[in-house]
């Protein structure tokens, strides 16, 4: 079909869902930098904040797939204007500080909520729609690494307002940003039988397609290793400013670790979309699972300095998410796109789960241990896991009857 992959980029929907991706990824990215500060003026404990942050992980899982379902029924659109809201509202919440209720109610549950009406699985899936197959993963890789350029961009922001307004008021600034977001959701407004790929969608309801994708090894395989993709990376966004400052390294070396993984995780996006849609999907994420691990073990055993500190952000940058486009690329392999944002969404549910366990065990093992150093081993091992459960994933489609 030479004149669909030759058919032009919808340049105006990937650059405004790509804004999106700046606006929805970067905030929460650097929320580990509120840490610090917050529990110095409330006297709360690690664990307290760790738990916030545990919620918004879960919340963002839980909500995924309903967003995702909503967005391929009534249109991505809506969905994402509803996700500015919340997310406004829920860091208003969060600069309360009158107590723990606030933090975990705004912080956790609505800026989850939030983040879940305006993540990768919602944006991906409009993508999807309206770009060729050819097309596909290179797209992914391009909204991924807006997210990526979030977390870059918000680093030195979120430290900048803090120095300057306190933690409380740059909440609140921060979610005033968010109110950008419905505005750029109007090129976005298409569901799933829009799109110039729609008329070679596989027509099924929602309760068929989840059945479908649940009953399939490949699919659950996938599933099943993109926890441990949110269990690493939701630990260092979230305890890694801590972390730095308990090894005695200089506290502005934090804002440059975090904006360095969001620089270099742009790269690593780009790339991974380049080259997942000319390589083994599986094989690559089981590479990069690996290449995680070995990152993590020489960072704890090497001296731990602040050159090192760059180097291993700088590492962990590349690999950060480009996990994202081949997965999603896989589903969309698998499934099609009619339900990509549930079935895409379903996946990034056991990320969440993942994120969850990584963020609360980290302040809960540190207030019992003092120290971090067991959640990064257990990180360690998990990555070894997930490659381990890549290897076997088929990169096909599933097989059903001929389309009438």
């Amino acid at each position: 079909m030479p004149d669909s992959i030759r058919q032009p980029m919808p340049w105006l929907i990937i650059i405004a869902g790509s804004l999106i991706a700046v606006m929805t990824f970067g905030p929460r990215s650097a929320m580990g930098f509120f840490q610090l500060p917050m529990l110095q003026d409330t006297g709360w404990d690690r664990s307290t904040f760790g738990l916030a942050m545990a919620l918004q992980n879960l919340f963002w899982g839980i909500g995924q797939p309903f967003f995702g379902a909503l967005a391929d029924k009534y249109g991505t659109g809506r969905v994402l204007i509803l996700s500015g809201i919340l997310y406004a509202a829920g860091l208003v919440c969060m600069s309360f500080g009158t107590s723990p209720f606030w933090l975990h109610f705004g912080g956790g549950v609505l800026v989850g909520l939030g983040i879940a009406a305006g993540s990768f699985s919602v944006i991906l899936s409009a993508f999807a729609r309206n770009v060729t197959p050819q097309q596909r993963t290179m797209a992914f890789g391009i909204g991924t690494a807006a997210g990526s350029a979030g977390m870059f961009l918000f680093a030195p922001i979120s430290q900048g307002l803090i120095s300057a307004y306190g933690w409380s008021d740059s909440l609140v600034y921060i979610g005033a940003m968010m109110l950008i977001v419905p505005l750029l959701a109007w090129p976005l407004r298409g569901n799933a039988t829009s799109g110039t790929q729609s008329q070679a969608q596989f027509k099924q309801t929602a309760g068929e397609a989840l059945r479908e994708a649940l009953g399939h090894k490949s699919y659950l395989l996938l599933t099943t290793g993109f926890f441990v993709c949110g269990f690493q990376v939701a630990f260092i966004t979230a305890h890694f400013p801590a972390y730095l400052g308990d090894i005695g390294v200089e506290p502005r070396y934090a804002v440059i670790a975090m904006a360095l993984i969001g620089f270099f995780n742009v790269i690593g996006s780009l790339a991974a979309g380049y080259i997942s849609q000319r390589y083994s999907k599986p094989y690559f994420l089981a590479y990069i699972y690996i290449g995680r691990s070995i990152a993590v073990t020489a960072f704890l055993l090497l001296p731990q300095t602040p050159l090192s500190v760059v180097i291993f952000a700088a590492v962990m940058g590349l690999l950060w998410l480009s996990t994202v486009p081949p997965t999603n690329a896989l589903v969309a392999i698998m499934f099609g796109t009619r339900h990509l944002g549930m079935l895409g969404g379903v996946v990034f549910l056991s990320h969440q789960i993942g994120s969850f366990l990584g963020v609360w065990m980290g302040g809960y093992l540190y207030d019992i241990l003092g120290s971090y150093d067991l959640v990064w081993w257990l990180g360690v091992g998990m990555g070894i896991f997930a490659a381990i459960v890549h290897w076997p994933i088929r990169e096909q489609a599933v097989e059903r009857p001929a389309i009438a």
